[in-house]
């Protein structure tokens, strides 16, 4: 085998301790990768971001939304009231509109159980029936004293049979009394705020009318409220 020169080994040698050079194009591969990374993180970061933002002012959003629902949803007004008495039912229809605060009175007083046990303690046949208290005087003996038969005669809805009312006098200590009439009544207005008309039970009304009484109006025999139940659909 021939020898090798001095001087090929030293170039030989040279090569191999020589370091490999990176191309243009690897290091131009490696910066891309680091850039999409980048990007990708950055993106990743933004969007996490948006959302968890997004999600704190939709859930704020509900929440006043949920909160501004509950307080214009108020609840109903009930409409109807069935005056279960020692008789029978009578179901009224209470008119908000023209009378509001003479409802809602009604209403606090039935939900305070203030007509529970309540007398009919004035049965006028051909007028009215009252329940409730009687000591005061100049309500229905300023009706009666005018006498029944009138020449002229308001046709309006106020003074028809069947109305509920109660004294426009003016009631201390939470009172509050009950007419319902049995027969038109041209000066109503002048004597009861009308707040409701029956619907139902017209029998029973005339049932309580028919009651015999004393030279003072007042049934012989007691004749009570039980209970009163506010409805806000037509009774069935």
């Amino acid at each position: 085998m021939g020898k090798i020169k001095p001087q090929a080994l030293l170039i030989q040698s040279k090569k191999k301790k020589a370091p490999s050079r990176i191309s243009v194009v690897t290091i131009a591969i490696y910066f891309l990768i680091v850039v999409v990374t980048a990007f990708f993180l950055f993106s990743t970061y933004r969007h996490w971001t948006r959302r968890s933002n997004f999600s704190s002012e939709e859930l704020v959003s509900s929440l006043e939304h949920d909160s501004s629902f509950s307080k214009s949803k108020k609840p109903d007004t009930p409409k109807y009231a069935v005056i279960n008495t020692s008789k029978g039912s009578i179901t009224v229809e209470l008119y908000k509109d023209g009378s509001p605060e003479v409802v809602d009175k009604f209403i606090d007083s039935c939900e305070n159980g203030h007509f529970k046990g309540m007398l009919f303690n004035r049965v006028i046949k051909n007028f009215v029936i009252q329940g409730g208290d009687v000591s005061r005087t100049g309500t229905t003996e300023d009706w009666t004293s005018r006498g029944k038969h009138y020449n002229h005669l308001d046709t309006s809805m106020k003074h028809e049979a069947f109305m509920l009312g109660t004294s426009k006098t003016k009631q201390g200590g939470g009172k509050f009394d009950l007419f319902i009439t049995t027969a038109p009544i041209p000066d109503l207005n002048e004597k009861i705020n009308v707040f409701g008309r029956v619907i139902k039970g017209e029998d029973v009304v005339q049932e309580i009318e028919e009651a015999d009484t004393d030279e003072h109006y007042q049934p012989k025999t007691p004749i009570g409220i039980i209970e009163v139940t506010l409805k806000e659909t037509v009774p069935s």
